[in-house]
């Protein structure tokens, strides 16, 4: 019998003693392998988008990453493929389809970028039941107020569908991070389910303003509050209390230099009770995506 992972344990004690039916995660990657084995070399590199060494924990190949959360109890969990260049998305988003329809438990997943065609294969996407969106200003180099992307954001202001947005200037930004294309759109589309990757960081008190501001923007945890990054504004943590409704569990699995239980440790170290946590890290997921799909990838 092969012995479990040894980072399963500490992760289903943390949520077995808040009496939690597991974890929703909705910040977790999986890509196609050639494109997951060029993301690795990234990090390794410690290239200019990483800024720092950030050693891999979690190298497994898909089935066995898969495992591993089924062991840890993260039940439910996204892809989130991001595209990079013009002409990717749709190779990315067939290659999540094909995953989610393998794996019941994930958040069927895909991806957009600024190019001629995108509102069409996004309302297509939607059409068919995606789930969950991902883009990252940082490594796709776009605003989000670019005007290719109009289009596709009234298709999701529309339909309510989640976009993860990675638009803060951790951990190294350029000329298209920030809050300023963000609160730009949401003049445009207020209504738009947004959800800022990372707390906003490091933008943290301006993402808390537009989650504050608006219905449908929340925010997700990922990294934030561990030991490996700067250090969340203490002032902002009243904040962060209050807004536990509209906050929601990420982790970044399997790009993370620490064991998976940290993310957890450092959400319980801020002290905000136990309600604050169960909603995090399952309440407010299970809400927004519901515990099971509701549509099958073609």
């Amino acid at each position: 019998m092969t012995e479990p992972h040894p980072d399963v344990a500490p992760v289903r004690a943390f949520w077995e003693e808040l009496g939690l039916p597991g974890l929703f995660d909705v910040h977790v990657h999986f890509l196609p392998p050639t494109i997951q084995r060029a993301v690795y070399a990234v990090f390794d590199a410690a290239g200019p988008k990483i800024g720092r060494e950030w050693p891999i924990r979690y190298r497994e190949e898909h089935a066995e990453r898969v495992e591993i959360l089924r062991a840890m109890g993260v039940r439910r969990f996204p892809t989130l493929p991001y595209a990079h260049k013009p002409g990717v998305a749709a190779f990315l988003n067939e290659w999540a389809a094909g995953f989610a329809r393998d794996v019941p438990e994930s958040l069927w997943s895909a991806t957009f970028y600024p190019e001629d065609g995108a509102a069409a294969y996004v309302e297509e996407l939607v059409a068919a039941g995606v789930e969950i969106f991902k883009i990252h200003l940082q490594v796709g180099e776009f605003h989000l107020d670019d005007p290719l992307l109009d289009g596709v954001w009234g298709v999701l202001e529309d339909a309510g569908t989640p976009v993860v947005v990675h638009a803060g200037s951790e951990p190294v930004g350029n000329a298209y991070t920030g809050s300023g294309s963000a609160e730009r759109l949401l003049r445009r589309f207020p209504r738009l389910a947004l959800v800022v990757a990372h707390m906003g960081a490091a933008e943290c008190a301006e993402f808390l303003d537009l989650a504050e501001h608006h219905e449908r923007v929340r925010l997700d945890t990922t990294m934030v509050f561990t030991d490996f990054v700067p250090a969340y504004p203490v002032e902002l943590l009243p904040r962060v209390r209050d807004l536990g409704h509209k906050i929601l569990l990420g982790s970044d699995f399997p790009t993370i230099p620490y064991s998976y239980a940290h993310q957890l440790e450092s959400l319980a170290r801020l002290d905000l009770g136990d309600d604050w946590l169960r909603a995090v890290c399952w309440d407010n997921g299970s809400a927004l995506f519901g515990r099971g799909r509701t549509a099958t990838p073609g």
